[in-house]
């Protein structure tokens, strides 16, 4: 069963960076090259919403809400996929999920917590 562990959230002043990490687990080792990535979040009494995804090439697309200022990568060696989020705003306050989809498969992290301050 594959696992995603989310890490890096935390609170973070406005105009500050961040960078997520999730990392996957559960006999991905070999495979984990052919997982399709990507970041969602979910804002406090909002629907959760696309951030950014990065594609088995590493092509890459993001929401245009983040263009510019966050940037998702993916180490394939270490099973890790990473966000990278600079001048943060206090709008970008959410929880952020990992999603993986493979072999017509999601899953799905538990999220970790971005909270910006003014």
């Amino acid at each position: 069963q594959v696992q995603l562990v989310e890490s890096g959230g935390g609170l973070v002043q406005a105009g500050g960076s961040l960078r997520l990490s999730c990392a996957a687990s559960g006999g991905v080792g070999s495979i984990f090259d052919l997982f399709a990535m990507a970041w969602y979040r979910q804002a406090p009494g909002k629907q959760r919403e696309l951030v950014a995804t990065i594609s088995t090439d590493s092509s890459t697309n993001s929401a245009d809400f983040v263009k510019g200022r966050f940037t998702i990568s993916r180490d394939n060696a270490k099973n890790t996929v990473y966000l990278q989020m600079n001048s943060l705003k206090p709008d970008d306050t959410a929880v952020y999920y990992c999603n993986a989809k493979v072999f017509r498969s999601d899953y799905w992290g538990k999220g970790t917590l971005v909270t910006v301050s003014l």
